[in-house]
């Protein structure tokens, strides 16, 4: 209670936070309708946030799943200097078999042919000129397994094969339908040059060295001693490590193999996984983000001008409450509250919309759905804050509203 200059009491005005809310959620209710597509802008704006934040982390984590299992896990050596020659030891995949992290490495080289080797399937070499060209690679156990291959049939050959020298095969895939190979149980044998080699195996696949699959691969004990032409050809190692050990592994191998001048050897490191992943998102990410914020902003102007045509329907109410009693104040908390709680149901049904959707386009993928509980955290409060700043200037005119010219129209 209050007294006047001129004597009269004067009751002043008190509105609790909750008969704010109630009257918010009232004014909110009566037209749900109206209420739902003053939001939508706000929706899809959150929604777009939470989808494309989780689609991202998502690619993030394949990607990287991917990367680690195949190329993170992959170091290659090859000589500092091509001059043609073979820089790396006789016991190359012993030593760096025996160092950590490292489960199968291997040298490998391309049998350099000027057109005399003609592999083929039959000891006869062709007559006239021949087209069927098919390249010969040396390849120790450990380079071959490093490749991870898939064999259709038969096996590939081991440190019996290599110590032996014997004049045994791999067969890759397209090689063998070239030379008509389809089984080996019948011990085929192919041609290279004028000496024959059993085919023990067929590839059907390598997750690396792909070269594999269109070549006749032997021993390089067995490519030595038959003497096929190795002058001028490329000398490389192929290692498999375990996942994270690649780092490591390409610093220690050219100590292993030649710790007197290991400056002769270059190591071929993947690229950082992270790296990786970010370049693979970060464009369709920030694209994604600019389209959101659009989203959000043209919500926050439909919430806006939706306000703004709510106040003049309701001057008449603005206008009685100001005569009641109800100060500038408590107008303009109850507008901006109103707005506020559009907002924070925009983002909660856009947070709803958002997880959906990345849930749905992972599962299509064959995906593992990945989500930051932080996003879903915030989704709510951008939506809030959408709403609180989308109602600061209907609330300002809402509380500008004139009560005696407001009753008196």
């Amino acid at each position: 209670m209050t007294t006047t200059a001129t004597g009269h009491a004067r009751t002043t005005s008190k509105l609790r936070w909750a008969d704010t809310v109630r009257e918010a959620a009232a004014a909110l209710t009566q037209r749900p309708v109206r209420t739902l597509l003053t939001a939508l802008g706000t929706i899809l704006g959150v929604g777009a946030f939470v989808t494309t934040t989780g689609l991202a982390e998502t690619a993030r984590a394949q990607v990287s799943a991917r990367f680690d299992a195949l190329k993170a896990t992959e170091v290659r050596l090859q000589p500092a200097d091509n001059d043609g020659t073979n820089p790396f030891p006789a016991d190359t995949q012993t030593r760096l078999e025996q160092l950590n992290g490292i489960n199968h490495a291997g040298i490998f080289f391309p049998i350099t042919d000027n057109g005399t080797l003609q592999p083929r399937a039959r000891a006869s070499r062709p007559l006239g000129i021949n087209t069927l060209t098919i390249p010969v690679i040396a390849a120790d156990p450990g380079a071959i397994e490093a490749a991870l291959p898939i064999i259709t049939t038969g096996r590939t050959y081991d440190h019996f094969h290599q110590q032996r020298s014997e004049r045994v095969a791999l067969v890759g895939r397209v090689a063998a339908e070239q030379l008509g190979i389809t089984r080996i149980d019948n011990q085929p044998a192919v041609f290279i040059g004028d000496q024959a080699f059993t085919v023990i195996g067929i590839l059907d696949d390598v997750k690396r060295n792909p070269d594999l699959l269109l070549s006749i691969t032997i021993p390089t004990a067995t490519a030595v001693t038959t003497g096929l032409p190795t002058s001028g050809t490329t000398y490389q190692v192929i290692i498999d490590t375990e996942p994270g050990a690649a780092n490591l592994a390409g610093r220690q191998a050219p100590i292993a193999l030649r710790p007197d001048r290991p400056e002769l050897l270059q190591a071929l490191i993947p690229p950082d996984p992270k790296t990786l992943r970010n370049q693979v998102t970060g464009d369709v990410t920030s694209l994604f983000y600019a389209l959101s914020g659009l989203a959000l902003l043209i919500g926050m102007i439909a919430i806006t001008n939706a306000t703004l045509l709510n106040i003049i329907e309701r001057r008449p109410e603005i206008g009685l409450r100001r005569a009641l009693g109800a100060t500038r104040t408590h107008i303009t908390r109850q507008i901006t509250l109103e707005a506020a709680t559009t907002g924070l149901i925009a983002g909660i049904i856009g947070a709803t919309i958002g997880i959906t959707a990345v849930t749905i386009t992972a599962i299509t993928k064959n995906w593992t759905p990945t989500i930051n509980p932080n996003t879903l955290a915030i989704a709510p409060i951008i939506g809030l804050a959408t709403g609180a700043l989308a109602g600061i200037l209907p609330a300002a005119k809402a509380a500008q509203t004139p009560p005696a010219t407001t009753l008196r129209t």
